[in-house]
């Protein structure tokens, strides 16, 4: 019994630091106070938004395989408001081509539905930021959207 009884005493020391340990991670893990970088986003005021948008009309191109046509409107949100005012400076000269590019690659199944046109839209401000000084931009949006048949 003398041989055991320091075992068992180990044993259950280790258990509860082993409970100890797995209660304080658990608690770190579900503290609706602590916030992350990734899981909360910042929520911006309506000047806000229009302070750092910047927008493309009347973008109008076929799709791949030449036989339909899109005619969009572009919205583009910034990180701030100078990184606004130099993407105003290029957008005809930098952004409108590669939009019209990224189209001209694209068959239109590849647009039908939100999920798709989103996935779209990802693709698009990763093509713009490669292109630009600064990756600035932080999201592109389409305000209007149409494709028609030739």
């Amino acid at each position: 019994m003398k041989k055991v009884l320091p075992w068992i005493a180990v044993a259950l020391l280790a258990i509860t630091l082993i409970v100890v340990v797995a209660f304080v991670f658990l608690q770190g893990q579900n503290d609706p106070k602590k916030e992350t970088s990734a899981a909360v986003e910042k929520k911006l005021t309506a000047d806000e938004i229009v302070e750092v948008s910047s927008e493309i009309t009347g973008i109008k191109t076929n799709l791949a395989g030449n036989n339909t046509i899109v005619s969009v409107d572009v919205v583009f949100e910034l990180k701030d408001a100078k990184a606004k005012e130099d993407f105003e400076k290029i957008k005809d000269l930098v952004v409108k081509p590669i939009i019209i590019q990224a189209f001209a690659d694209t068959q239109p199944e590849e647009l039908d539905g939100a999920e798709r046109r989103s996935e779209f839209n990802k693709k698009l401000t990763k093509l713009i930021n490669e292109a630009l000084p600064e990756p600035n931009l932080t999201k592109a949006t389409f305000n209007n959207f149409t494709v028609a048949p030739l």
